[in-house]
């Protein structure tokens, strides 16, 4: 197969890996694609992912498996990634019986005191807290710091649950009614004390900052049940509110800057329904709004909230596997609905940043009833000493964006909704990456803005079934670029104003 890039109608690119007959004329469709330049969207920050739970495992592969992990993830020549999301474990006692999933026990930083209950820890003792814990995710935090630029460098801290010992159940994976919430009344400040300390400790340890911290995670859902096996908590929307105030309090409290995000709803419906009942206070010291994009169903309006309320928006965290489609890290399908949530998820949300869920995630189990393809690069998490990984066509699809996306760029307006175009503001760099997700091929006319840019080079890119960010040979081209976008592909062309 020949992949053809007619750039200004004289220039043919093809990647010579395939062949083509000839004769043959496949069907496709043509498609107009304006771009508008005129009211760009405000700075983008980056691109990232949590870290839990992967990195409380891989953090502790053996070399040089975990250092390869981080350059995929973090490195300039792998994702380019500028943004984790550090999940502050809540923990478990000691004394309870492992059933959490594969690096879901994320340690706590807290130490039962000797002959006492969880109930007498107390915050203000040395020796109620173990610095040593959690070694594998603060791994990764130094990993992350030596490949990220200092000025693109965001870090942001996170809780799924208190430690058990502040929770009505006595377990971190939720009350036993998952509709009730699991921290015990009046524990509001205790709690925030945990993750503020926490916070400033990992600081100073690590040499980093926390721009923000977000207390609660997907609060008002029936999710958090005692017997779920990953840590979680709910949060009625009145609980929010406390725990809200509370984090302020102790924040101010102790002369942090860190601020406060959240508060990371599953999606944006039950997003309305929390910030409806977030008191008044509540709202006036969350300072980043953080919403999950689990649903398509009411994106946009949660960019009038932030949009109304001035706070900074992320999409905070997300990642699908497509039903019906078993684990197969060649299979192009879960590449492109990856492809495909992140054009709306900026499209409609118009978020400062956009965080995948976990990057690396455990192989899932040959049963078909359980088979996923979560996650970009699959990884055995029962093996420290001699980890096994692969990356997959998600991997390749995320670089399409993440690597030529880059911090400070503006996302431009098309309207094409399998588009997505971002600008360079300073260079007047073009970016556009386009998503064929059916199996008819399409010549895209793209129009670019202003004709009157003069000589432009053109870089292009493209994964599908027999290719993985396979580069074109770069071409003159100018204002108005015919691209034939082939069926389960992702395209990117950058696109550089000629010195």
């Amino acid at each position: 197969m020949i992949f053809r890039w007619v750039l200004v109608g004289l220039c043919f690119l093809q990647s010579g890996a395939h062949a083509e007959n000839k004769d043959e004329k496949p069907a496709h469709v043509s498609v107009v694609v304006n771009v508008d330049r005129r009211h760009p969207g405000p700075p983008f920050e980056g691109w990232g992912t949590a870290l839990t739970w992967f990195a409380h495992v891989t953090g502790r592969y053996a070399e040089p498996q975990r250092t390869q992990l981080a350059d995929w993830l973090y490195g300039r020549d792998g994702l380019a990634l500028n943004i984790a999301r550090y999940n502050i474990g809540g923990g478990n006692a000691p004394e309870t019986a492992s059933y959490l999933r594969p690096g879901g026990d994320v340690p706590g930083f807290w130490r039962k005191p000797a002959g006492q209950s969880g109930t007498d820890w107390n915050p203000d003792s040395e020796d109620a807290w173990d610095w040593s814990a959690d070694a594998g995710q603060r791994w990764w935090l130094d990993a992350i710091k030596a490949r990220v630029a200092s000025q693109e460098l965001i870090f942001e801290a996170f809780s799924n649950s208190p430690p058990y010992f502040m929770t009505r159940s006595g377990l971190v994976s939720g009350n036993v009614d998952g509709l009730e919430d699991n921290l015990i009344p009046g524990f509001e400040i205790k709690f925030s004390r945990y993750l503020a300390r926490v916070t400033a400790e990992l600081e100073r340890r690590h040499g980093i900052r926390f721009r923000t911290l977000s207390p609660i995670n997907e609060p008002n859902t029936p999710y958090w049940f005692a017997k779920n096996t990953q840590e979680g908590a709910h949060w009625s929307p009145e609980a929010q509110s406390r725990m809200f105030i509370a984090l302020a309090q102790v924040l101010n409290e102790s002369g942090m800057q860190t601020e406060i995000s959240g508060p990371d709803e599953t999606n944006p419906q039950t997003f309305f329904v929390d910030w409806a009942g977030l008191s008044a206070e509540a709202k006036a010291v969350i300072r980043q709004i953080n919403v999950h994009s689990y649903e398509w169903i009411g994106k946009s309006g949660v960019r009038d909230i932030a949009e109304a309320s001035g706070k900074r928006l992320w999409m905070s965290e997300v990642d699908l596997s497509p039903s019906n489609v078993r684990e197969d890290v060649n299979d192009m399908r879960p590449a492109i609905a990856l492809a495909q949530q992140i054009v709306t998820d900026i499209g409609s949300m118009n978020p400062r940043a956009w965080v995948l869920w976990q990057a690396i995630e455990n192989k899932s189990s040959p049963d078909p009833k359980s088979s996923s393809n979560w996650g970009l690069i699959k990884a055995d998490f029962s093996n420290l000493a001699r980890p096994e990984y692969q990356l997959t066509k998600k991997f390749w699809t995320f670089a399409h964006f993440t690597r030529f996306i880059r911090p400070g760029y503006r996302f431009l307006k098309s309207d094409n909704p399998d588009t997505l175009v971002a600008e360079n503001p300073k260079t007047h760099e073009l970016v556009i990456v386009a998503v064929n997700p059916g199996i008819v091929s399409r010549m895209l006319d793209i129009r670019l803005p202003d004709a009157k840019r003069g000589k432009l080079t053109c870089k292009t890119f493209i994964t599908q079934a027999e290719d993985s960010l396979a580069a074109l040979k770069p071409a003159s081209c100018a204002a108005s670029l015919s691209v034939d976008s082939r069926p389960m592909s992702v395209v990117t062309v950058v696109v550089t104003p000629q010195k």
